[in-house]
């Protein structure tokens, strides 16, 4: 369990964030019926922390060295640029809500534990209130701010207490939605952002707990819907307005803003101006969101103001019209999803291009993983563990017309060569044939720690002791992780190799990933090595030879 998170924990948050939201996108979308039932609100959130977590992976190390405050507030800058809806507006808010607490003058700037979090909630809070034009009881609103209040109440300091209160106050808010707000209680559905919202505490908690993934909070029954409500809902479309206008603003200031405000309040409803925090130059980017009839006197409102790009019109009866079968149109040819163990692996998989889950998913959220892929054939890489669960959700979505194919994966080793020649231009199945070669042709080997004493190939192992294996055969036991690293290394090579990958675990000690550097570059210079931060459970480091 964590105490405090620092900035390679907030990337491992953000990653987490991206997959539950993925991963439940369609289920958020469908219980989206306020203020508009466009159907959009989980694809607006999930686009919405893309944005966000592409920010940090290009602008921050994967290491601990920059401070969480940095990273949580570039990771709100990102969500802010790319924020699409209301929901992503809303979501740019809290964000920046927990990044201020993290970068004041009280700040040490290194950890974030759980007073830092209680005085972000409690901000977020304030700054999501302030960016709603007309704030409703029963939305994202009030999840929010029962969850900011029991993060008040807690007595504990411990940042696993305050992120269990506030995540658990959260769901009860949300299951208390449909008694606040008519709009749901005729749908039969609670909110869709505050659905959205109990996510990222949840997605929160898990990286505080240090699980490998997400646990809902929230009971399935607060979930469902009645059929026939949500068909009316969603026909009915905004009858006010037409469209949904969003646009980044920058070049004004307070004054301007705030006549902004009251200009776009005449011209439409759902108003939201939302701005970054000022920077060090005292310049500060704005967010505009609106439902409106009138496009060009919005634009028009915002070329007063200051500089309005990056604009985006949204007509709802078009997305009204849009049934179940058309939001779920195949967007793209070919994708990969990666059902893996550890963050950080997660995490690496991402940075390529690959959607994740969890190896231990349910069948509903691998379901709903591989249609948030939107692709029309989707190669899935299983860890043994998974393999059995990969294949019963392929059969039950290929009757959506989606080509599902299982590649079984005996280590994260094999499934990163499978990834390194994915390539989504070629035809699926060629492609197909190429990381299947790709993971078959890779040696694996991985070092763990004795948890007992016990038998091996290689002798009798005591508790402590470090285990290499080579496939699935233990060929080494030995009491020091550093050289056992460089004997299992140079066990795997005498056969050959031209690349060897290491993957370190929950269990590496300091240092081991760069002695084996140092090692080969010495002992083997013909071979090149590289190594990442994968926080594989129970696993000291898993190696790959290709």
């Amino acid at each position: 369990m964590l105490q405090s998170l620092d900035g390679a924990a907030v990337r491992r948050w953000a990653v987490t964030c991206c997959d539950a939201l993925a991963a439940h996108r369609d289920e958020i979308d469908a219980l989206n019926v306020f203020p508009v039932a466009d159907q959009d609100t989980g694809s607006n959130l999930l686009a919405t922390m893309r944005a966000g977590l592409d920010a940090v992976l290009r602008d921050h190390n994967a290491d601990g060295s920059v401070p969480p405050g940095s990273t949580v507030a570039v990771l709100a800058r990102g969500a802010l640029k790319g924020a699409r809806g209301n929901s992503g507006v809303i979501l740019s808010q809290v964000l920046r809500g927990l990044a201020e607490p993290l970068i004041g003058p009280e700040f040490d700037g290194r950890a974030w534990d759980g007073a830092a979090l209680r005085k972000g909630l409690c901000r977020a809070d304030e700054l999501a209130t302030a960016a709603v034009s007309e704030p409703v009881s029963g939305t994202v609103l009030t999840v929010l701010h029962a969850a900011a209040r029991a993060a008040v109440a807690v007595r504990s300091e411990e940042l696993s207490a305050v992120a269990s209160a506030a995540t658990a106050a959260a769901a009860g808010a949300l299951a208390d939605t449909p008694r606040q707000l008519a709009a749901l209680a005729v749908a039969g559905v609670v909110d869709a952002g505050g659905r959205g919202l109990t996510l990222l505490l949840e997605a929160l908690l898990a990286v505080v707990n240090e699980r490998p993934g997400v646990r809902s909070t929230v009971a399935a029954a607060t979930l469902l819907r009645p059929g026939q409500a949500l068909e009316v809902a969603r026909e009915n479309g905004c009858t006010e307005h037409e469209y949904e206008v969003m646009y980044l603003l920058d070049g004004t200031d307070q004054a301007n803003i705030a006549t902004l405000r009251t200009e776009l309040a005449n011209l439409g409803d759902c108003v939201a101006v939302v701005g970054s925090g000022e920077t060090g130059d005292g310049a500060q980017l704005w967010n505009v969101h609106v439902h409106s009839s009138d496009v060009g006197a919005v634009i028009e409102a915002g070329v007063r103001a200051g500089r309005p790009h990056r604009i985006t019109v949204l007509r709802f009866a078009d997305q009204a019209r849009a049934d179940h079968t058309d939001r779920n149109r195949f967007v793209i040819d070919h994708a990969v999803l990666a059902m893996v163990s550890g963050s950080g692996v997660a995490e690496l998989f991402r940075g390529e291009g690959v959607t994740t889950t969890q190896a231990d998913s349910s069948l509903d959220e691998l379901r709903a993983a591989l249609a948030g892929t939107r692709a029309r054939h989707v190669t899935v890489l299983a860890e043994p563990t998974a393999a059995t669960s990969a294949e019963l959700a392929a059969v039950q979505v290929r009757a959506t017309g989606q080509e599902v194919v299982v590649v079984p994966t005996a280590s994260p080793v094999q499934a990163l060569a499978a990834i390194a020649v994915h390539d989504s231009a070629r035809r699926p199945a060629d492609d197909l044939v190429a990381m299947t070669e790709a993971a078959a042709a890779t040696r694996r080997g991985e070092l763990t720690v004795a948890r007992g004493e016990a038998l091996t190939w290689a002798g009798r192992c005591q508790p402590g002791d470090t285990l290499g294996m080579v496939g699935d055969e233990v060929v080494l036991i030995d009491r020091d992780p550093l050289v056992a690293a460089r004997e299992l290394v140079e066990r795997m090579l005498s056969v050959g190799g031209e690349l060897v990958t290491v993957l370190l675990g929950q269990d590496a000690p300091d240092g081991v990933g760069d002695s084996l550097i140092e090692y080969l570059r010495i002992a083997h210079p013909e071979v090149e090595v590289v190594v990442y931060a994968g926080r594989v459970p129970q696993r000291v480091l898993l190696v790959g030879v290709e």
